[in-house]
């Protein structure tokens, strides 16, 4: 196997890293995450493209690989979803029941992200993967030529991650075995997830916004998460209302800084339900007789907000064993 060098070695290990360090984006970065994860922020509304409403009913990835189907093609597949949906088998989909489907989709997303890196760590083929795996896997080459990065940027980069990952992987490790169950080893890989990985989730976003490294997000620090500001520009509208955003919503006890409690209000919103918003949705725009139900005809008559020409890759996971969504 040919030798990597630092850069290039660097560069394929943040492709792997859980939370690779990025470099400050020139537009709005959205930290706030999601139960739903993968589903993230409707936008504003834009009736020509239903784009969003795509990706929360099939997923992101499936959403995409459909674009070559025939209307029909994409109807006939819709309403062998819209049976799967239908939990009870009354005919009728209720926004619970959509809920219910979009938060199975956006968590199949994640199990599957899982699936396609596991064999990477999972060394002995145990299927269970162990720190030293991990850290073989993923720093192997670091440790064993420190030299080759001593004097790179890359060599604090590297400082960094490490300690970080194994605090990671002990919060996720719940039997402290130092070894991850599949379960585990996605609590570690997607922490937003799981409720005893949300202090992970806040103490990661402190000491990536943390400049100072005071312990308290100050109100530059928040913007300059999400702005790089230019030598001498100004700062567009929205970044000016992200600042009356820390005033008076983020910073809770007016002290000019967000602490832990104050970055959990915001990072981990508990008071608003994404699934469920987008169910309503759904049922709202498509729901002819305003009996707060969707039959398979009202859904098939708005297939595009569902499908459009996107429809799903459920069509070939319908060939599969049903039991894996």
């Amino acid at each position: 196997m040919a030798r990597l060098g630092p850069a290039l070695l660097l560069a394929l290990l943040l492709l792997l890293w859980p939370r690779a360090l990025r470099a400050k984006p020139t537009v709005r970065k959205e930290r706030v995450v999601r139960p739903d994860s993968e589903l993230g922020e409707r936008p504003p509304e834009d009736n020509r493209s239903f784009q969003y409403d795509h990706e929360a009913f099939l997923g992101k990835e499936d959403s995409k690989t459909f674009d070559q189907l025939s209307s029909e093609e994409s109807k006939d597949r819709l309403g062998k979803i819209v049976d799967r949906i239908d939990n009870d088998g009354d005919g009728f989909v209720t926004s619970e029941e959509l809920k219910t489907w979009i938060k199975r989709v956006q968590k199949r997303y994640i199990y599957d992200n899982v699936a396609k890196v596991w064999k990477d760590y999972d060394r002995d083929k145990d299927n269970k993967i162990s720190w030293e795996e991990y850290k073989q896997a993923t720093y192997g080459y670091y440790l064993g030529n420190p030299a080759e990065f001593q004097d790179t940027s890359d060599h604090h980069t590297f400082k960094k991650m490490l300690p970080r990952d194994e605090r990671r992987f002990k919060a996720a490790d719940l039997d402290g075995d130092q070894t991850a169950t599949r379960e585990e080893f996605t609590a570690f890989l997607h922490p937003e997830e799981f409720e005893h990985m949300k202090e992970i989730v806040v103490l990661e976003t402190l000491e990536d916004i943390d400049k100072n490294g005071d312990g308290f997000v100050d109100q530059d620090e928040y913007i300059a998460d999400m702005f790089s500001h230019e030598e001498n520009g100004p700062e567009p509208d929205w970044v000016l209302s992200e600042r009356e955003q820390f005033n008076e919503f983020r910073d809770l006890n007016k002290d000019g800084k967000l602490d832990k409690d104050e970055i959990r209000h915001w990072i981990l919103p508990q008071d608003y339900d994404h699934a469920q918003a987008e169910a309503r949705h759904l049922v709202y725009e498509s729901d002819k007789n305003k009996d707060e139900k969707l039959t398979k005809e009202e859904i098939l008559e708005n297939w595009n907000m569902f499908v459009g020409s996107q429809a799903t890759n459920y069509g070939e996971d319908l060939t599969k064993n049903h039991d894996e969504l």
